[in-house]
């Protein structure tokens, strides 16, 4: 049993839940009502199953995170959130209109409808990005049409606020998109470049102007990269009827560097909506593919490529402070002292940001189970108790991001974030040593001979051994008196 679970007739916050209205990969969507806003309500809760992956959790925090922050005709207005310590949810504005999805199961369409259809959308990612946000989700079920004509973007689990630490790049080294629609950027775990949603919808146009998807829905990691070095086949060898100008705004949008593509969406919205000035290149009269050699040339140049270099942290150069919390039952008087010298560090230092860590420990024997007695999910609530440990130092949201992270060997997880996130210190509590951890060694110790950068560990005394001490000295009896 979930203890998150929403039912029909539920009342949440105000908000009487009603149908459940869609079930997607990430979220559940429910239709609500609330006594202070007279439209229809969107009521979107995460979809936590037996053996989740954490991305589910990960990703609807970042939505939570960016969605309130965006303005305009092109994202759903958001009413409230919720948080993890309590039910998380989005209570946000009903779009009235139809998504893309039916629209692709129609295609082909003529090439002027295809244009009409990609204009709105690169003018809806006009916004977006002018909002600093990358979508990185880019499908036909993620974009509505609006009554009055206008695209609006509807689901932003995988999105990237420019101000923001992004937790999907900080925390997980998988390409992260739907297959059939990810750039090569996103194929290679870069998540910083607003042009891999100019590639996006080049897939989107591409569909809609031949029937067919350009890259076909791969179902592993080494069909993803094929997109790399393979080209697709020209549209206008699918169709013939397909005007050269729009397979040159296909083609540049589909370009596997991003240098090669329209570098705004206004640049290639323009071109959409004035076909007769986009300058036409080889692109545009191609009629097969690369040849293989060409494309053996591409694998070979990708092959040498260096992998990209995390920007989880881009917006400034401030030093990134790891601080990895120990919440376990009966350490509290240590994530205490922890957060007194973390206090310090931050007080005593400049433009820092903040990356608290918490490690849940997976059993290699048994089946490790997702919730607590009472229906919680253990995720969620070192996800909680972090959040609450980390209240009283006062960070501002863009400056401080929360991770738990799932790992059999704590001292392995800790250093292998330090490393991907270019960590400049990591902040510890260290435990009491004793006869057991003397023989088989201790996190923070592992810790402080591996990791890539400053390790600041922070001792306090147990509180309990003290007091024990105390009474043990009390109970010793008095040494005899006039003893010399």
């Amino acid at each position: 049993m979930n203890s998150m679970d929403v039912h029909a007739g539920e009342v949440i916050d105000g908000y009487r839940i009603g149908e459940e209205l869609h079930v997607g990969g990430m979220a559940i969507i429910y239709n609500a009502t609330h006594p202070d806003i007279p439209a229809p309500v969107l009521f979107k809760v995460p979809k936590i199953l037996d053996g989740d992956d954490p991305t589910v959790i990960v990703g609807f925090e970042m939505e939570m995170m960016i969605l309130p922050r965006l303005a305009g005709v092109h994202v759903p207005k958001v009413y409230s959130v919720g948080d993890y310590a309590r039910r998380p949810y989005i209570a946000m504005e009903f779009v009235q209109g139809e998504t893309l999805y039916p629209t692709f199961e129609r295609s082909p369409l003529p090439p002027m409808d295809v244009a009409r259809i990609g204009a709105k959308v690169a003018t809806a990612l006009i916004d977006l990005h002018r909002q600093k946000v990358i979508h990185h989700d880019i499908k036909p079920s993620n974009i509505m049409i609006r009554e009055n004509g206008e695209a609006c973007f509807i689901d932003f689990g995988l999105s990237r606020h420019a101000e923001m630490p992004d937790l999907l790049e900080a925390e997980f080294r998988l390409p992260m998109g739907t297959a059939p629609y990810i750039s090569p950027e996103q194929v290679r775990q870069n998540r910083a470049d607003p042009r891999s949603d100019i590639f996006s919808l080049g897939v989107l146009l591409y569909h809609l102007a031949t029937g067919e998807r350009p890259f076909g829905v791969p179902r592993s990691q080494q069909a993803l990269k094929t997109r790399l070095w393979r080209d697709p086949v020209p549209p206008r060898k699918i169709r013939k009827d397909i005007p050269a100008w729009l397979q040159e705004i296909i083609l540049r949008c589909l370009e596997v560097d991003p240098a090669k593509r329209y570098q705004t969406p206004a640049r290639l919205a323009f071109a959409l909506q004035n076909p007769e000035a986009v300058h036409l290149t080889a692109r545009a009269e191609k009629m097969q593919r690369d040849s293989i050699g060409a494309a053996l040339r591409r694998w070979l140049r990708v092959r040498a490529l260096p992998p990209p270099e995390p920007s989880a942290y881009a917006p400034d150069s401030g030093a990134i402070v790891l601080v990895a919390v120990d919440l376990s039952e009966g350490l509290e008087y240590l994530a205490t002292a922890l957060r007194v010298h973390t206090q310090r560090a931050l007080a005593s230092a400049g433009d820092v940001r903040l990356a608290c860590v918490n490690v849940l420990k997976l059993s290699a024997v048994f089946v490790n189970d997702p919730f607590d007695r009472e229906g919680r999910n253990i995720h969620i609530q070192r996800l909680v108790e972090l959040k609450d440990w980390a209240r009283p130092l006062g960070v501002a949201t863009e400056k401080i991001s929360f991770h738990v992270l799932e790992h059999m060997d704590p001292a392995e997880a800790i250093v292998e974030f330090a490393e991907n996130n270019h960590a400049d210190q990591i902040l510890m509590g260290a435990r009491g040593q004793s006869n057991m951890r003397r023989f088989l060694g201790s996190v923070s110790s592992e810790v402080a001979a591996r990791a890539p950068c400053t390790v600041t560990l922070v001792r306090a005394a147990d509180p309990r051994s003290a007091k024990q001490t105390s009474a043990e000295a009390a109970a010793a009896p008095a040494p005899a008196s006039g003893a010399a």
